[in-house]
Order: C-alpha cells, then structure tokens, then sequence
C-alpha cells in the first residue's frame, strides 16, 4: 500500500526490485545532506555568527559547482574505465565517497580556525579545501552513482528510475534541512561540529550500504579497446543545431539568475530579520518542496504533450514573483513571506531546470543523450558557480556604500545589499525570457526523447 503515494515507484521491475532500487537510492541522500549543510546552514553561520565577508562565503559555495562541470568527463571515464576487477562504477562512487567524507571531516576544524583573527586566512583555505573535497566528492558520486543505475534498470524503466532517484535528492534534502535545523534550535559550536561530523559519518554508511553488490563485475566489459569519438568533433556537431546555441545562453542565463542567491538566503533570513540558525536552514527545506511540487508538476504536463520551453518560461516567471516576495519580506518585516519566497524559488528553479534539460535532450543527436545532458549540465553549473560569487561580491560592496551615506538615509541599511541582488535577479530572469522567446512552441528535433528520457539523468544537486 505503501509505495502507492511514493512518486515513480512503477520504476521498479524484476531485475531492479524496489527495495534495491531504494537502498541504491541512497546515495542520493547523502549529497542531499551535504547540499544541505554546505548551502544552507555553513553559509549562513560563517556569515552571521562567524562574521566572514559574504564575497568569501560566497566563493567558498561557488567551488563546487565550478567543479560540476567535469561531471560529462567523469561519466565518460567511468563508461570507459579499464579494471582488472570487472567495475566502471564502483571505484568512481568509492573515491567520491572519499571526497564527501574528507571534506565534512575536516571542515569542524577549518571553521575553528576561521573564529581566531590570528589563524583566520589558514581558517579561510581550509575551509575552501573541504567545501571543494565534499562538491567534487558529490559531482563524482551522483555522476557514477546515477550511471550505474542507468546500467543495471532495464531500457524501459530508466527515465523512471533516475527520476525517482531525483526525487530521492529533493527527500533527503528536505529531511536534512528539517533535521539540522531541529537540531540547532539552540545553537552551539559544539552543537554544529556534531552535526558535520556526525553527517561525515552518515554519508560514509549511506553510500555504502547503497554500493553494496549493485555493480556486477564484468572484466570482458573494463578491458575493452574500443575507439572512440573524439568529443570535439561531437560538441562541434551539438552547437550546430538550430537553437542550441540560444538554448545554451538561455540555460546559463537562467541558472545564473537563480543561484545568485544561493549565499545569501539564509544570511539574509538571519541579518535582516533576525531568525536562528534552525529557522534558516528550514528554508532549504521550503526550497526542495518547491522543487519537489515543480516536479511533479512538470512531469504532468510534459507526459499531455507540453512544450519544454513553455514550462521554463513559466519556471521563470515564477522566479521573478519569488525573488519579489523575498526582496518585499525586509521592509514589511514577514517572516511567512520570506518562506513563500523560498518555496517559490525552488519551484521555479524546478520548472525551468526540467524545461531547458528536456529541450536539450531533443537537440540530442543519436547516442548523443550524454553529450547533450553534459553540456546542459555544464553551461547550468558554470553560471550558476559565476552567479553564486558576483552575489556575494555585490551584496558586500552595495551593503558598504549603503553604510557609507552614498545612497541616501533611506538606503543606509544592509538590507540594500540583499536587496540590490534580488532585483538583479528579476532583471537576468527577464532577459532569459527575452532569449527564450523565439524558440518557445517551436518542435526540436527528436521530440520524442522529450516524452521517454524523463529521467533527469543529469539533474542538478
């Protein structure tokens, strides 16, 4: 009775039963963990109870996604990988697992570091040492991770499978963010380095538990000498495409547009309108319910034959409403409209994500699906990584001149900084929807992809 209210549970078949396909899922959860604690509450208590410039947080945030990236040669390593013991996935999920648990080990003490004026730029380094270890420990899991159950999922059940394996991301995202923030309703020191140690922890038995005996050795498979495709001569054929190139400017624009405020939420939830570090972080939980609505409801709607596009303009449009009931929760001091703000966000950010993924995935050219899936994923992590540090860059330097008198008595507030971001936001949202125009309603080629790879095999973290 059980799996009737959870979402894809008709992804599961004879040969990935449903509780396998469950227990592999969890992987998904321990990036949601560490997405949670890296941009949700790290940011927030460096910020506010740390007092770290935000440019710095900032930057901090923006060096795993700059890694994200690399997830198109991660997965074509991993597809190619030559091994003795018969495994493509596992060493990549193993080592990425490595990587999640180095950087949250360390982090507790980078952040001691950071409180001490004299160790503080030893503090900062270390710091960036291990928000980088956990990022690419993430990309380098979820990439393999999301391959291997592409791998072992029949051909009919694969966009169910990794769609219920996103939806597993949005859960454990959200339980993380309502977890931790319960947890440090009365904040410590103490009380955070036991979070992050005990996440290190969590995130070690998680992916273990989810990689045991799910990747059948295959030796005839690793020591294969097959050429080829040289990825230059493919991305070359990817771009000249009609549209890809303004689908492309479209995508980077839109992540860019949403990210910016990525740092800054949760601070901002804490500077301005004075709420505790447990309140702050249940925003990131406002925000995955968003994404998880966003879902559900583009799912819906692309299986009745919807254009893409279409939803990623409405994804925008919902992002602008969002940024300005977020930017008006300051002056009218409403801490609900700061979470509709939030929820609406992750909705929005749904939307258009799927809308310009799937719109991507029909320009995908025959057994060019990963070229097309890495390319959105690298153009949407790159702006996004670039939007999350010119936030925190310009949310300091418009707080400083505001302070200063530059701006008037009425803007002298730090709430300017926010503020000035936000509206950048709507404005970039509304160029995005300028360089979609042209191309909404019109049929990409292979539309049929559209319908059958709603999977979201590369779907952000």
């Amino acid at each position: 009775m059980g799996t009737r209210f959870l979402p894809f549970a008709d992804a599961a078949s004879l040969e990935l039963p449903l509780a396998r396909l469950l227990r592999l899922a969890l992987f998904q959860v321990s990036v949601g963990i560490a997405t949670v604690l890296l941009n949700g509450t790290l940011n927030r208590v460096l910020i506010v109870e740390l007092d770290t410039p935000t440019w710095i947080v900032a930057l901090m945030i923006a060096i795993p996604l700059l890694v994200a990236p690399f997830r198109a040669l991660i997965g074509h390593r991993s597809d190619t990988h030559r091994s003795v013991l018969g495994w493509r996935r596992v060493p990549y999920i193993w080592f990425g697992t490595l990587g999640q648990f180095g950087g949250l080990a360390i982090m507790p003490f980078a952040l001691i570091l950071v409180t001490r004026p004299d160790t503080f730029v030893l503090g900062v380094c270390a710091a960036c040492l291990s928000f980088l270890l956990t990022g690419a420990g993430m990309h380098v899991t979820q990439t393999a991770g999301l391959a291997l159950a592409t791998d072992i999922a029949p051909d009919d059940k694969r966009p169910r499978v990794v769609a219920l394996l996103y939806v597993m991301l949005l859960v454990g995202m959200m339980l993380a963010a309502f977890t931790i923030g319960n947890l440090l309703i009365d904040f410590t020191a103490t009380k955070l380095v036991q979070v992050i140690q005990g996440a290190a922890v969590l995130t070690m038995v998680l992916n273990i538990v989810a990689l045991w005996k799910q990747e059948a050795r295959n030796r005839a498979l690793t020591t294969s000498t097959k050429a080829n495709p040289r990825f230059a001569e493919l991305w070359a054929s990817f771009t000249a495409q009609p549209n890809a190139k303004r689908l492309l400017l479209a995508i980077g624009m839109g992540a860019m547009a949403f990210a910016m405020q990525d740092a800054l939420l949760e601070p901002y939830g804490g500077e301005i309108l004075g709420l505790s570090v447990g309140s702050t972080t249940s925003l990131t939980g406002t925000w995955a319910i968003g994404a998880l609505i966003a879902f559900a409801f583009s799912g819906r709607r692309l299986s009745s034959g919807s254009d893409p596009l279409r939803l990623a303009g409405m994804g925008a449009v919902a992002g602008i409403g969002a940024f300005l009931m977020t930017l008006f929760a300051a002056p009218l001091g409403s801490v609900p409209l700061l979470y509709a703000g939030a929820t609406v966000i992750g909705f929005g950010t749904g939307m258009f994500s799927v809308g310009t993924m799937i719109a991507a995935m029909g320009l995908a050219q025959k057994d060019s699906a990963g070229l097309a899936l890495g390319a959105w994923g690298a153009v949407q992590a790159s702006c996004a990584g670039i939007g999350v540090a010119l936030g925190g860059l310009l949310r300091d330097a418009m707080a400083y001149i505001a302070l200063q008198d530059a701006m008037g008595a009425t803007l002298a507030d730090r709430a300017t900084g926010y503020g000035t971001v936000y509206a950048l936001e709507i404005v970039l949202l509304l160029v995005t929807l300028v360089v979609l125009g042209p191309v909404i309603g019109l049929h990409l080629e292979n539309r049929k992809n559209t319908n059958e790879s709603f999977g979201l095999i590369e779907f952000p973290t």
